[in-house]
């Protein structure tokens, strides 16, 4: 029986020395970043050396915002990855050693203590006597003799006898306490002194016990791997976390000379992952790891009279509000500059981007070292440089404005990968003000307006003397003309657009006819007129249309 109990004894020690797991903490440092629209994947890398058997490898230090469904882990090296988690390690609170401090100290906060504990006692005898002192006092003070109560008043002698004493012992009394009173008031500062002291050698003892103590609780990372034999080699870990992202900014600058318009894509980085990035290499990715991936349902439509429904499901729902949040601008822009020299003109990030075009999003890659800290403030980073070849015009309405607006017209915009955003517009060196891009709306053609020319003026009249109005049976016929003006006080040729309309209607007892239209072009659907011509360096040109309108007499139509 006692072989037995040892056998299982020795089975079980055995046992637990078997499935018991090394361990060992290993360095990381992060060496790339891909921050998405919204988040931003961290790729870290550590060397570890382990022993045959089962270990547990340990990556400490990654960031708190850690999303554990996308934690990846790959390793080179004879070994096979068992198992991969994330977990948050309270380190144990160290017990307080006082064979540190110095001999001096220690003795000093001893002393202190044991005469404070005696002070403590000399305080209670003075508050003693003191409160035996005022009893005596009140007691004296409200006695019957000396209140002038009993046969005091009846005799002259017993009155003086009492007066004489009440005045001797009163005096004692007072003397007494006035001394009692000092002595309290030196012992009570003595006592105040010798507590701060206390304090400051206390203070001075924790802060040598917090010295090598671990603050807060360790973000880690465990792998277990087995080995069959000793072990090393690198492992390379990702995850996505949440408190990070880019904002999308642009600069248009337009030279009219050259006919190009110089397009600078910018990101506005920024992250609070709790893990500062160091000199690591920076990835922009229009792609958002948090935006809804599934694709919608449509259910059958069903009507009848009085009732109305129309079903979706969640996931409709959750497209609509993620459409509606991408369409939105951004809150937060800011300018860049960049840096230029008179004798050579500086490198810019931009020329150390490659684009790699991935089936639904698209992503920069720079190869440029990034330190960007934890603290949520914005980074600007230029991604891409393009000069794009641009058709410059002037477009004029001089129903709404009389200015003349230069218009840069751009196309093939496809291949630059924009995405909604803000950009500033420069023109010749001078800041525009600030359109908005949106790919998602634009056509083939990318109109971006550089603002009035001054040197071009319109004047759009209504000629009162060809307006006409009678009366055709039960109808009323009017007649409008207009003509407009343009005038260029340029030194050059330029191409010029003017818009104008006439009315439309959707009732069919109304009649609109475009009787002469000055060979512009007219869209019948929306009453649109265009004239596209050159104009000459100081000169000017003359346009004029006229329609009619016929339409019930009884009737009032504002035009």
């Amino acid at each position: 029986m006692k072989n037995a109990l040892f056998s299982l004894i020795i089975s079980v020690g055995l046992a637990n020395s078997l499935f018991a797991n090394d361990e060992e903490i290993v360095k990381s440092k992060i060496t790339e970043v891909t921050v998405y629209a919204q988040g931003a994947q961290i790729f870290q890398n550590a060397t570890y050396s382990v022993k045959s058997g089962i270990t547990e490898v340990v990556i400490d230090g990654v960031s708190p915002n850690l999303d554990p469904k996308s934690l990846q882990v790959k390793a080179t090296g004879n070994i096979i990855i068992l198992d991969s988690k994330y977990s948050l390690y309270y380190p144990e609170p160290k017990a307080v050693d006082l064979s540190g401090l110095p001999l001096k100290i220690r003795k000093s906060i001893s002393m202190l203590e044991d005469s404070l504990k005696n002070l403590g006692f000399d305080l209670q005898e003075i508050q003693d006597e003191i409160d035996v002192m005022n009893a005596a006092k009140h007691i004296l003070a409200n006695n019957g003799a000396i209140r002038g109560q009993g046969k005091v008043n009846d005799s002259i002698n017993l009155l003086k006898q009492a007066m004489e004493y009440y005045t001797l012992k009163m005096n004692e009394i007072n003397k007494k306490l006035l001394s009692l009173n000092k002595r309290k008031t030196e012992k009570v500062e003595t006592k105040s002194e010798m507590n701060d002291r206390l304090a400051e050698l206390r203070n001075y003892q924790n802060n040598e016990n917090l010295k090598n103590e671990k603050e807060g609780p360790s973000h880690r990372i465990t792998i277990t791997v087995s080995a069959k034999d000793l072990a090393s080699g690198k492992m390379n870990i990702s995850y996505l976390v949440a408190d990070a992202g880019w904002v999308p900014l642009y600069d248009l600058r337009s030279d009219v000379s050259t006919g190009k318009i110089n397009l600078s894509y910018k990101a506005q980085v920024f992250q609070n992952t709790g893990v500062d990035w160091d000199g690591v290499q920076l990835n922009i990715s229009t792609n958002n790891p948090y935006q809804n991936k599934t694709k919608p349902d449509l259910h059958p439509w069903y009507i009848d009279y009085n009732n109305y429904q129309q079903t979706y499901t969640e996931s409709n729902k959750e497209m609509k509000r993620d459409m509606r949040l991408n369409s939105m601008p951004p809150a937060s822009q800011q300018g860049y500059y960049k840096a230029q020299s008179e004798e050579q003109e500086a490198e810019t990030a931009d020329q150390f981007t490659s684009i790699i075009n991935h089936t639904i999003s698209a992503e920069f890659k720079i190869d440029l070292p990034y330190t960007i800290k934890s603290n949520n403030q914005e980074h600007m980073v230029l991604v891409k440089n393009d000069d794009l070849s641009a058709t410059f015009r002037y477009f004029a309405i001089p129903k709404l404005d009389n200015g003349v607006y230069l218009v840069a017209e751009l196309t093939k915009l496809d291949d630059l990968q924009l995405v909604p955003a803000k950009a500033n517009i420069f023109f010749d060196g001078s800041y525009m003000g600030e359109t908005y891009l949106d790919p998602g709306t634009m056509d083939d053609t990318l109109r971006l307006s550089l603002g009035k020319d001054p040197n071009i003026v319109t004047k759009r009249t209504l000629l009162k003397t060809e307006m006409k109005e009678k009366i055709v049976g039960s109808n009323k016929e009017r007649t409008f003309a207009y003509s407009i003006e343009i005038k260029s006080l340029k030194s050059t040729n330029v191409e010029v657009v003017v818009l104008d309309q006439i009315p439309v209607t959707t009732n069919s007892e109304i009649e609109i006819k475009l009787t002469n239209s000055d060979r512009a072009y007219h869209d019948e659907r929306t009453g649109l007129l265009k004239w596209t011509f050159t104009l000459k360096a100081k000169d000017r040109k003359d346009l004029k249309f006229t329609y009619e309108v016929k339409h019930n007499k009884d009737l009032n139509i504002y035009l």
